[in-house]
């Protein structure tokens, strides 16, 4: 009985039972947290599937897609008018960002067409006008370069770990979108038609300043992402 007893509280009897209490308390909470993720995610599937394509949101989606080639269009020719033409399409085209999404969720029309198309009709917006502005010289080559790499890479990233665990949108991605869309306005206005030279020149100092800021939090806000993706992926998965 001694032996037994010694055996039944030695140091390998101890590790079995922490080893138990590990499987426990460990992955099977996880595991159950996944399970209702991918429930979750599955019942959102369903629901878009019985959803028609052709809705109000994903028509205000594809139209923001359409706009993009005109706002380049309008970029090309050197005046005035065309350059606040191109500033009244892409605040257009931008405004419809929140207007699609909030009528597919509050109509109950989100879609999987709606999920795919939604951030690449933003990202088109933003890139487009990132390499117009870039190809005029008014911003220099690495601001669309750090931009298209970090909103690609994200991207992909996101895409890759939704079988373990959808990644939202943090505060600083948030953050990130107003800077990028208010440094672009703030190009494509045509201050210096409008104010005079050195009004202009302060204006468009503002704008400089507000650029590299923008940089600057979306390499901050990439870098978190791939923080977070990192713990995830170290996250043990379990049957």
């Amino acid at each position: 009985m001694a032996g037994h007893d010694a055996e039944s509280t030695g140091p390998g009897a101890q590790v079995a039972v922490r080893s138990r209490l590990y499987r426990r308390a460990g992955p099977e909470p996880l595991a159950r947290g996944r399970r209702r993720t991918l429930e979750v995610m599955q019942t959102e599937n369903d629901r878009a599937a019985q959803v028609p394509l052709w809705n109000l949101a994903n028509i205000i989606t594809m139209v923001r897609i359409a706009l993009v080639p005109v706002f380049v269009l309008l970029m090309v020719p050197e005046s005035t008018a065309a350059r606040l033409a191109a500033l009244a399409v892409f605040v257009g085209a931008a405004a419809t960002d929140k207007l699609d999404g909030h009528i597919a969720r509050s109509r109950g029309l989100v879609t999987s067409f709606g999920k795919i198309a939604d951030p690449i009709a933003d990202k088109a917006l933003v890139l487009g006008a990132l390499l117009v502005l870039w190809a005029e010289g008014t911003i220099p080559w690495w601001v669309p370069t750090v931009i298209i790499v970090r909103e690609l890479g994200i991207t992909l990233m996101r895409l890759a770990m939704v079988r373990r665990a959808v990644m939202a949108a943090s505060n600083g991605g948030k953050l990130k979108t107003v800077l990028q869309f208010s440094f672009i306005v703030g190009y494509l206005v045509p201050w210096s038609a409008l104010l005079p030279g050195a009004a202009a020149d302060v204006v468009l100092g503002i704008v400089w300043w507000l650029m590299v800021i923008a940089v600057a939090v979306t390499v901050v806000t990439g870098l978190d992402y791939v923080v977070r993706a990192v713990r995830i992926a170290r996250t043990p998965r379990t049957a």
